[in-house]
């Protein structure tokens, strides 16, 4: 796991670059000047401890160099085959993998390997600089591009640090979103000329024309709209088959290793495919002192279950306000999901004794687990769903009382209601409608016209089921922008790599292909999933109510404002008052 960096001009601050990275890789760290691009990387040691996965890395010839951060799954198999074909290793590292892979293949490599990576190649034949974003976007990848200039980042404070002479302005359509959807949508960042490579795609720069010559997806998430059909069985036989593989995989490192555990489906199932796997499971898990929302009997349940080395960490009195002045630094720009102060607080326990940790992230949008989900399935035969009068009505109504009042409440949900399928869901997770969003918009100079679900709409397929169509709507959207995002950057933070085994390629493409009947088993959420392990994991665990990982209420400050309306108020003022 690392940072990694780069740029066109010879001018900029690469090492004052790199100390923005540290966290991300204090291990060691190395930049080379070729004639036209300048490669630098920040290390975490996972694979191969040795100064032989130094990066960046080249080929023997050097005509190719890679900077590379994240994990090849199977990566070990794939060296095998290459060296079958003649390519010759120097290291044990995932990273000569992929080099080697690439002299090979060509951009052709990208279909041979499965993984967490954010990859840059400087082809010094073609003079082509090549990126390339894992399929799932757990991996962060920034550029910014602007006249004859290039550079690119892990993360959006590296390419402001490099870039010491550039003026950044603002990208107010960015920050708009940003009061609909609680992140700033991808491929935006907060400043115009700076974007997120997208996940799943591969961008060239030409060093030459000093130009992108392509950015564009190199896998694609193919649902069929009426899927063969396939016994309960057989699903769940393949589902844990698929499963067993991907955490096996995930296994591999040189360092300490441990599980996050949080007494819920996900993390839990992680766990029980581990116990056959490995005999060192180290599980971790925070709690409070408020026990209507802490999660560790769940938690010790597991942990008794499968006999694991587990530690658990109470907490109290919860500083919200310290850790809210953390987010800035976090995550870059505008962030409004809460989740990330336990998210962090469990990372800094893990990394007191592990390096490397896997979660069941991902597993809400793979196997249906949000309740948004349900909620419209049952909305769309709501004969005033979809109203817009309707809507526009119950907001007037909801606006003469005050915020969080009981009215307030009850009109708010009645306008959710009435609200179409992209708002509606924009709202259930937080959102401010358009009215809300409406002295915003005109201070920002915001088009009248302008889309305000743009994002959403993007990966909105209404072909497919409803649920299937917001599954994947959300594995686009939800998935990478905010909940990758979130687990990335609080365990970078404290140097721990947080791995993700239910968002391997195989599991992602098999279970959208489930007829959805299937996939919600009994019409419950997470059917399929829970019918796998039924017999594995306890009732109690199975049956449990879904809860977010969260901060209990009694910590956090009773907000007059919403969420994001506070943190850009109190983080981003120079935003309000530009």
């Amino acid at each position: 796991m690392c940072g990694i960096l780069g740029g066109t001009n010879k001018d900029w601050q690469y090492r004052e670059a790199l100390k923005a990275l540290k966290h991300r890789g204090p291990d060691d760290q190395g930049i080379i000047h070729n004639t036209e691009l300048t490669l630098a990387f920040v290390r975490l040691s996972i694979i191969d401890l040795s100064m032989k996965g130094h990066q960046p890395m080249s080929s023997a010839d050097q005509n190719v160099w890679i900077t590379f951060n994240g994990e090849i799954y199977g990566f070990r198999e794939l060296r095998k085959q290459l060296e079958n074909k003649g390519h010759s290793f120097q290291s044990q590292t995932d990273t000569e993998v992929i080099l080697n892979a690439y002299i090979e293949w060509g951009d052709e490599f990208i279909n041979h390997i499965d993984g967490m990576f954010a990859i840059a190649i400087h082809d010094i034949k073609n003079n082509q600089l090549k990126l390339f974003r894992d399929r799932a976007g757990i991996k962060p990848l920034y550029y910014y591009h602007q006249n004859q200039n290039f550079a690119f980042g892990s993360e959006l404070k590296s390419i402001v640090s490099l870039c010491h002479d550039v003026s950044f302005d603002y990208d107010y359509t960015a920050i708009y979103d940003y009061l609909s959807y609680m992140y700033i949508p991808e491929p935006k960042t907060m400043y115009k000329n700076v974007f997120k490579l997208l996940p799943a795609h591969k961008l060239i720069y030409d060093l030459n024309k000093k130009q992108i010559l392509h950015n564009a997806p190199y896998w694609t998430l193919e649902i069929d709209p009426s899927p063969q059909p396939i016994s309960l069985n057989e699903a769940t036989e393949k589902l844990r088959s698929l499963i067993n593989e991907s955490v096996k995989q995930q296994l591999v490192a040189d360092t300490p290793l441990g599980f996050f555990l949080s007494g819920g489906m996900d993390s839990s199932t992680i766990v029980a495919e581990s116990v056959s796997l490995t005999d060192k499971i180290a599980t971790f898990c925070i709690g409070f002192d408020d026990k209507e929302n802490s999660e560790t009997p769940y938690a010790q349940m597991v942990a008794n279950k499968f006999e694991t080395k587990h530690l658990e960490k109470i907490l109290s009195n919860i500083q919200t306000d310290e850790l809210l002045l953390k987010l800035k630094g976090w995550y870059d720009e505008p962030f409004a999901d809460t989740s990330a102060f336990p998210t962090f607080l469990v990372s800094k326990v893990a990394r007191e004794h592990v390096k490397v940790v896997l979660t069941g992230d991902g597993g809400d949008e793979i196997f249906g687990g949000y309740f948004w989900y349900d909620y419209l399935h049952k909305l769309s035969k709501n004969p005033f769903h979809n109203n817009n009068y309707l809507n526009k009505t119950l907001f007037q109504l909801k606006s003469i009382f005050p915020f969080g009042s009981f009215f307030y409440k009850m009109f708010n949900e009645l306008e959710t209601t009435t609200a179409d399928d992209l708002t509606c869901l924009a709202r259930l997770r937080g959102g401010m409608s358009q009215q809300e969003k409406k002295s915003y918009a005109e201070k920002w100079n915001i088009p009248k016209d302008y889309d305000d679900n743009w994002h959403f709409r993007n990966f909105y397929k209404p072909q497919l089921p409803i649920r299937t169509r917001l599954q994947y709507m959300d594995f686009f959207t939800y998935l990478p922008n905010d909940i990758l995002t979130k687990v990335d950057r609080v365990s970078m933070a404290v140097s721990l790599e947080a791995r993700v085994p239910l968002l391997s390629k195989e599991i992602i493409e098999f279970i959208f292909n489930v007829p959805e009947e299937i996939r919600y088993s009994n019409n419950q959420l997470k059917g399929l999933l829970k019918e796998a392990y039924r017999d594995v994991l306890p009732e109690e665990i199975l049956n449990r109510k879904k809860r977010g990982f969260s901060i209990p209420k009694k910590y956090l400050n009773q907000y007059q404002q919403r969420k994001q309306e506070k943190i850009l108020h109190e983080l981003y003022p120079e935003i309000l008052h530009s």
